[in-house]
């Protein structure tokens, strides 16, 4: 019985969190010419497995990019997360005072290699049975839910 609630959890959250990319039609493209691709932090930071290397946090947050942020946080992963409590997958409260901003991206963009090969996210795994779901979500993307966890971060320290 607890296998079958485990399955539908996962069903329910890849279909409801499912979704088409649209970035050349979004008046709201991000320029990720703020994401850098080369690693220059130290290697005892777990910046987890996938395409970004190093990202370049600015003093304040981008309110508009962290607008779009949740916008799509919203429409592709709030099946699965809520910020303030554990729900399919983990609380995303103060996400980024626990991880890297490097680790966050690429959690986002590639979660298949990250739960066979990132320490951190084979625990999550191990913890919450449910696989995260790829969404396929560009860079840019997934640099705006990065830059909406900052700043729902900040507002709560």
């Amino acid at each position: 019985m607890k296998l079958k609630i485990i399955i539908s959890s996962f069903v329910i959250c890849f279909l409801f969190s499912c979704g088409n990319s649209n970035e050349n039609n979004n008046p709201n493209h991000i320029d990720s010419t703020k994401i850098v691709e080369k690693d220059t932090q130290s290697e005892s930071v777990d910046k987890g497995i996938g395409p970004i290397k190093n990202v370049e946090l600015n003093h304040h947050v981008d309110k508009e990019i962290s607008a779009v942020g949740k916008t799509t946080f919203d429409s592709k992963c709030s099946a699965c997360h809520k910020m303030n409590k554990r729900f399919i997958g983990p609380s995303l409260d103060l996400v980024t005072k626990r991880r890297s901003p490097e680790w966050i991206m690429n959690m986002i963009l590639n979660p298949d290699q990250m739960v066979k090969e990132n320490k951190v996210a084979k625990e999550l795994l191990m913890e919450y049975i449910s696989p995260m779901a790829n969404q396929s979500l560009t860079e840019e993307e997934a640099r705006s839910i990065l830059e909406y966890f900052i700043e729902n971060d900040n507002n709560k320290s």
